[in-house]
């Protein structure tokens, strides 16, 4: 087989995420193509030549699945890069996501207790928080503003149907788009940021609504290299008859090189730069860029597991890392001693610390700080650790220094399985093991799944190994 040769082969089998194992009659290695299913004949062009696993870039899907048997409710699927399971019916995207999980942990650990994978409470429109984007279906097109275009990091999408998020959002996309093309064809053009030449205006709309309070929160993301007419954005917003009510409009500013929706500044042009959002009976206010989940029904059904494993906590001291804004603190901390949460994003512990407060729970500790320097600094001692770590897992020095506490029980959420298997590697050199496990489907017709990890020291026969001084290496 030749580097940029097209082939044609069947998918036979899944890796996380959604990379399928494709036989061909030219190689007895299977190739390795991105957002396959099993059971598609497939036409890929071979990118990648390596001895392991060589990869393939799809070109075409030449015959469906047989598991392929429901049409895409969505007219956006076919080129948009967000869903990838729309043409499998529920239980079938949860199943396929269940055993990619289930494979990639057992490489690790071959007894890992992984049996199911529960149901989102919502399987459309349930974001809470979308980030779109500016630019041009096809080069020098006009503005367009949407998601990016499925296997293209240039190519905007338009989604004004998209079903996964609420009417709400689609009015507020619908209602944004509008208004900057009116502008420019009206000749008051206000030109979106090329990420080549980096040069222009507009990048990134962001959308954030509380879906059991229903408060909206909305960033319009631009450069600094010109002006927007922020008095009539506002005036437009506030005249889209919506459901919910908007908290705050938000003139975000961002020079950064790198395609990121973040701020170098954030100016207030209407309301608030927060809203609030209700999960199981608690109250949460939410900045921005706070770590919050997407999908607030699943976020309490994946609160109940956390419930569930972290079992008894009386006169426990709870260390929750990776905190946010210290959602999982403040729901465990009505049965502990007290919860020390550990969060890098200060405006997020602010909000924690807020949110603690409104809530009534006087045991909960909020620092802001990377986790490795909090806790060498930190004097205290946790009997139960919750981790709830970015994609991109835990870095080695920070999960050893976790690891030194020697905890009975340990539970680990990840939105990342790859990131979770690295991990648990360390996890079992270190005398742990799993003890139960679930996936939760927080994001229906994705690619992506939560999963939860209940990870103890406790042996067999009820010994508890004694704590254990690690070295630095």
């Amino acid at each position: 087989m030749k580097k940029n040769e097209y082939y044609e082969g069947e998918v036979v089998s899944l890796q996380f995420p959604n990379k399928g194992l494709v036989h061909t009659a030219e190689s007895e290695a299977p190739i390795l193509v991105k957002n396959t299913i099993p059971g598609q004949v497939v036409r890929f062009q071979l990118k990648k030549i390596r001895k392991s696993v060589p990869e393939g870039r799809l070109v075409e899907v030449k015959k469906p699945s047989p598991l392929e048997c429901a049409e895409p409710p969505c007219p956006h699927f076919a080129d948009c890069g967000g869903c990838s399971y729309q043409r499998l019916d529920y239980e079938t995207q949860k199943e396929l996501k269940l055993s990619q999980v289930k494979d990639l942990l057992k490489k690790a650990c071959p007894e890992f207790p992984l049996k199911e994978c529960l149901d989102s409470p919502a399987v459309w429109e349930y974001r809470n928080k979308m980030e779109f984007s500016f630019g041009d279906e096809e080069k020098e097109g006009p503005l367009t503003l949407g998601l990016h275009k499925r296997g293209s990091f240039y190519d905007i999408v338009p989604v004004p149907e998209c079903r996964i998020i609420e009417e709400d959002f689609r009015k507020i996309l619908r209602g944004v788009l509008d208004f900057f093309q009116s502008r420019e064809e009206a000749g008051e053009k206000i030109p979106f940021y090329h990420k080549m030449r980096h040069e222009g205006i507009l990048r990134h709309l962001l959308l954030r609504k509380g879906r059991y309070t229903g408060e909206i929160l909305i960033g319009l993301v631009t450069t600094s290299q010109g002006e927007i007419p922020a008095e009539e954005f506002c005036d437009m917003l506030l005249r889209l008859p919506l459901n919910g009510s908007i908290a705050g409009i938000l003139h975000i500013l961002n020079d950064s090189l790198s395609d990121v929706v973040k701020a170098d500044k954030i100016r207030i042009l209407y309301g608030r730069d927060y809203f609030y959002e209700t999960i199981l009976g608690l109250e949460f206010k939410i900045s921005p860029f706070s770590f919050f989940q997407t999908n607030s029904a699943g976020a309490e059904a994946l609160y109940r597991v956390v419930r569930e494993y972290a079992g008894n906590l009386k006169n426990k001291v709870v260390f929750d890392l990776y905190s946010g804004t210290g959602t999982i603190a403040q729901i465990l901390a009505p049965e502990a001693k007290q919860v020390v949460g550990v969060e890098i994003v200060e405006e997020a512990v602010l909000a924690a610390r807020e949110n603690a407060a409104r809530n009534q729970l006087d045991n909960c500790t909020f620092l802001a700080g990377d986790v490795l320097q909090v806790l060498d600094e930190w004097e205290g001692t946790p009997d139960f650790i919750v981790l709830d770590p970015p994609r991109e897992g835990i870095h080695p020095k920070a999960l050893k220094r976790i690891l030194k506490y020697s905890v009975e029980k340990i539970l680990y959420i990840s939105c990342k399985p790859t990131s979770l298997a690295r991990d648990l590697e360390l996890f079992l050199e270190y005398g742990y093991q799993p003890v139960k496990a679930c996936c939760v489907d927080m994001f229906p017709w994705t690619r992506n799944v939560e999963t939860v990890v209940l990870l103890s020291q406790q042996k067999p026969d009820g010994h508890i190994p004694v704590k254990v001084e690690f070295g630095e290496g």
